[in-house]
């Protein structure tokens, strides 16, 4: 198949959450079918509520600064599927993701027709396949794996990772997780390996609890930051933050967040962490290393800069804890300049909660949706708000939100679109096509 007719193929698949399940054994058996491409190389599985893909992708650059060639496998893409397979920082060309992508097809075609396979994989099972099958053909010396949702029925849990991270357990996607901290701390607890290190960022006594626990029964090593990290020297700069990290005694200096707000300081910790332990595991990762990897990590639509006068900021806040962390970036980095909140949301998510954290911070407040069959409509987002905007405009077309808000806010001001990532990839598509200045 050529890559259009691959994006065909996928898109009749849906999306991850269309037809989910929690099951490793379809994974296991395509894997086993294509020659196990995912143990020809070693891994880190990166698992949490909120900063994995930022964590994963400061982790990968700096293996790829220490010399290794290292894959990068996150999810979601924001406006093309390429994006969630990188190679040393670079999205995987439409020959290479055809050529993958192919290869695991036929693979599943001839389970299927031999009845190997219960059932056809899902969308997320599909690229994870294909995105091992790539690095392996790269081939890559380490990968660096996102965790797609919960982690001990994942597919990207069908790995033997040689270090895993948790950066933080919260309520979200409760539906397939659970309803409590525990209940998903459990779920993501299953990417921790016997005998190998796990660096949590976990604060919630439930789930802090179920990770001990966990880490304990398999005689695992835990890191956890909250109680072995320490943060000294800290200084902030334009929305960045400067910093030494201690990691139980370890020093590390120098340090800078690649990205804005003050919680990436905790991303950076765990990816600091994950190269400690690979390091004391054998792996050469100088702290040179460490401080040009953090220099060139990039990661978009977390607190992205898309544009100036007014200052335009794209974020993926989808629940409560995200939308915290960009509430208070917006209150104390930008406090005093007027704010215009873009606002879209998936109707699963906690609507109510996210509202009472980012609307009250804005002079007018855009309810728009993008095209997923899951967004809510701005009258749904309207009706599940606790208190209603002083100003307020539905506009249905993202794009058309945008510009209206950036037309009627201050130059000096800022237009924040929040709530989705969804949104954000609306917002960069537009940008990318010259359908949005």
């Amino acid at each position: 198949m050529n890559y259009a007719e691959c994006i065909d193929n996928l898109a009749l698949l849906g999306q991850e959450l269309r037809g989910v399940k929690f099951d490793l054994a379809n994974i296991r058996r395509i894997l086993e079918a294509l020659g196990h491409p995912e143990s020809k190389y070693p891994s880190v599985i990166v698992a949490g509520t909120n900063g994995k893909g930022s964590t994963s992708a400061i982790l990968a650059s700096i293996l790829t600064c220490a010399g290794y060639r290292t894959g990068l496998y996150t999810s979601p893409h924001l406006v093309r599927v390429n994006e969630r397979i990188r190679v040393d920082g670079r999205e995987v060309s439409d020959d290479d993701f055809a050529l993958a992508f192919s290869e695991v097809e036929r693979v599943i075609s001839a389970l299927r027709a031999s009845g190997a396979l219960d059932e056809h994989p899902s969308f997320f099972e599909f690229l994870t396949a294909t995105g091992f099958v790539h690095f392996a053909r790269a081939p890559v010396n380490f990968a660096v794996l996102e965790v797609g949702m919960g982690g001990r029925l994942d597919a990207t849990n069908a790995v033997e990772p040689e270090v895993a991270v948790i950066t933080n357990v919260e309520l979200d996607h409760t539906e397939y997780l659970g309803t409590t901290h525990a209940a998903i701390a459990a779920e993501k607890a299953g990417v921790i390996r016997p005998r190998k290190a796990v660096i949590s960022g976990s604060t919630h006594p439930a789930a802090v609890d179920v990770i001990r626990r966990r880490s304990a029964d398999l005689g695992a090593e835990l890191v956890e930051l909250p109680v072995l990290a320490r943060l000294v020297n800290v200084r902030p700069h334009q929305g960045r933050y400067h910093f030494d990290l201690a990691l139980n005694g370890t020093q590390f200096s120098s340090l800078t967040a690649p990205l804005a707000g003050r919680f990436q300081m905790e991303n950076v910790s765990a990816a600091v962490a994950a190269a400690w332990k690979l390091g004391e595991r054998g792996w050469n990762i100088p702290q040179a290393a460490i401080v040009q990897g953090l220099a060139r990590a990039r990661w978009p639509g977390r607190l992205e800069v898309c544009g100036e006068r007014p200052l335009t900021l794209l974020d993926g806040a989808h629940n409560p804890a995200a939308a915290q962390a960009v509430a208070d970036f917006v209150s104390g980095e930008l406090a005093g300049r007027p704010l215009a909140l873009v606002y879209a949301s998936m109707r699963d998510k906690a609507i109510e909660a996210i509202a009472d954290l980012l609307f009250p911070l804005a002079f007018e407040v855009y309810l728009t949706r993008t095209e997923q069959t899951r967004a809510a409509t701005p009258e749904e987002i309207l009706a599940r708000v606790r208190s209603r905007p002083a100003r307020l405009e539905i506009e249905p077309d993202p794009v058309r939100a945008v510009e209206s808000a950036r037309r009627n806010t201050p130059a000096n001001g800022v237009v924040l679109a929040a709530g989705s990532l969804f949104l954000v990839g609306a917002i960069k598509r537009a940008l990318g096509e010259g359908r949005l200045e």
